[in-house]
């Protein structure tokens, strides 16, 4: 069986296994969910946000595009934001990408993508706005993970320019916000870029009236 019905029998057997081992295992996570992090993580296969950080069901939040984004115009982003940081009360938002990004290598790039290059243009911005920095790397393979970095750092601050944010960091004083890289090649997680509510934030994005 090499279809999708592989899927459906794992899916069978993994569930068997689990009450096996723990009888209450899914009566306890069918009523409960309060995660303290909310992670925005690529959309990548290899990435999952669960296994990487050793996170059980029900402790991690989590949303997935390409690239790790946080577009200004992103509704589904803003909902899923606005939900864990209103509802759920997470304290940690962790936007993390991955060395060897297929987005971000295609963003460098002059080919045509079809529809992909209207979400792969904020990634282009990232890039005009860091050019010189990343021209002056040697490297193609150093180039691109630079610019993963700086590509994370971008989508913090993002996320930093949210009202959401703003309006939570100004009354609560969460979430704590971090850019994290993850590396193929052993698994193990870099921290690149973190804000805070003590963080600066350039006063053309900040709002007055909240």
């Amino acid at each position: 069986m090499k279809d999708y019905r592989k899927l459906l029998q794992n899916n069978k057997e993994w569930a068997k296994a689990v009450v096996e081992n723990d009888p209450d295992y899914f009566t306890r996570l069918e009523h409960i969910q309060n995660p303290e992090y909310l992670w925005i993580g690529c959309s990548d296969s290899r990435v999952p946000a669960n296994e990487i950080t050793g996170t059980k069901p029900g402790e991690i939040f989590v949303h997935r595009n390409i690239a790790n984004m946080v577009v200004h115009t992103d509704m589904n982003l803003l909902a899923v934001l606005e939900y864990a940081v209103n509802h759920l009360k997470v304290k940690h938002i962790i936007v993390c990408g991955h060395y060897g990004c297929g987005g971000v290598k295609a963003a460098m790039t002059n080919h045509n993508f079809g529809i992909i290059n209207k979400w792969i243009r904020n990634i282009k911005d990232v890039y005009r706005l860091h050019i010189d920095e990343i021209n002056e790397i040697e490297s193609e393979k150093e180039r691109t993970n630079r610019l993963i970095e700086l590509n994370v750092q971008e989508q913090v601050i993002n996320l930093a320019k949210t009202s959401i944010i703003q309006k939570c960091w100004q009354n609560e004083q969460r979430p704590y916000l971090h850019g994290w890289v993850y590396d193929l090649h052993d698994g193990i997680i870099k921290t690149v870029f973190e804000m805070s509510h003590e963080s600066n934030l350039d006063p053309l994005y900040q709002f007055d009236d909240l």
